[in-house]
């Protein structure tokens, strides 16, 4: 999840699946999104998508995906560092209320190695 408008380090990457460029901003949402393009299940990509409407802000969910069976699918990608801190916390509580909402129960996180 990050705030709309993210000026960071930015890797552009041209997925298929994907309609519009994917640009990812850390290694975890790089491999995931490489991890999605190549999951047989997966049919759509949609990359740092504006969560319309958040209280908290202007922000964005990190992939939303169309899975074969037509069900859509939300990840959030977060370094395991940072799953204590009270934003972070926040923010995925927010991003997974307003999946919910919309009718969207596969929400889940990406979480790096130890």
């Amino acid at each position: 999840m990050r705030k709309k408008g993210y000026k960071g380090r930015c890797e552009k990457k041209d997925l298929s699946k994907c309609q519009e460029v994917c640009r990812t901003y850390d290694a975890i949402q790089s491999n995931y999104a490489d991890i999605l393009q190549n999951d047989n299940d997966i049919q759509k990509i949609r990359c740092n998508v504006l969560l319309d409407g958040l209280s908290d802000g202007a922000y964005t969910s990190d992939f939303v995906c169309v899975k074969a069976d037509g069900d859509l699918m939300v990840r959030e990608c977060v370094f395991r560092k940072f799953l204590t801190k009270p934003m972070t916390i926040k923010l995925l509580d927010a991003s997974r209320d307003y999946w919910l909402k919309h009718g969207i129960s596969d929400w889940g996180l990406v979480i790096d190695e130890e």
